[in-house]
């Protein structure tokens, strides 16, 4: 997503990036506050996620993951985009482009009348997966026997 945060602001889009805060703090720990170095025009924003700060794994429970930005993410959200678009600081949101697990983004864009695109950022092995998963299950690969 940010390679095409990137893209798109060397086309002249004004970039907000947003992402959860757990995953705000991954980010940090893996690149370091030089992760921000040669972005000085695009602006980042965190919303709540209520998964526990304490949790450096949370990613390895996607069930609780999902779980969590399900039930947490749109009132936030919303109130992010109302922010930006009452801002005479920044342009007014015009299109959001999500992840394709961020099913909240649909939603916040449907209720305020902003256009929204989805993009599926898996590999593609994970794409395959999903692809393939009704097949998997019919022919009794998935779900996997405990061991």
């Amino acid at each position: 997503m940010m390679r095409l945060a990137k893209v798109l602001h060397s086309k002249g889009f004004h970039i907000t990036f947003v992402n959860t805060e757990f995953n705000h703090r991954r980010l940090i720990r893996s690149k370091g506050l030089d992760y921000l170095k040669g972005l000085h025009d695009f602006r980042f924003e965190t919303i709540p996620d209520r998964l526990p700060h304490s949790n450096r794994d949370a990613t390895q429970d996607v069930p609780a993951l999902c779980d969590s930005t399900r039930k947490n993410c749109l009132a936030p959200f919303k109130e992010l985009l109302l922010k930006l678009n009452s801002s005479s600081k920044v342009p007014l949101v015009t299109c959001i482009d999500s992840d394709g697990v961020m099913s909240f983004a649909i939603k916040a864009g449907e209720e305020l009348g902003i256009p929204e695109v989805q993009f599926w950022t898996a590999s593609v092995c994970g794409f395959m997966g999903y692809v393939y998963s009704i097949e998997l299950v019919k022919r009794g690969i998935l779900p996997f026997e405990a061991t």
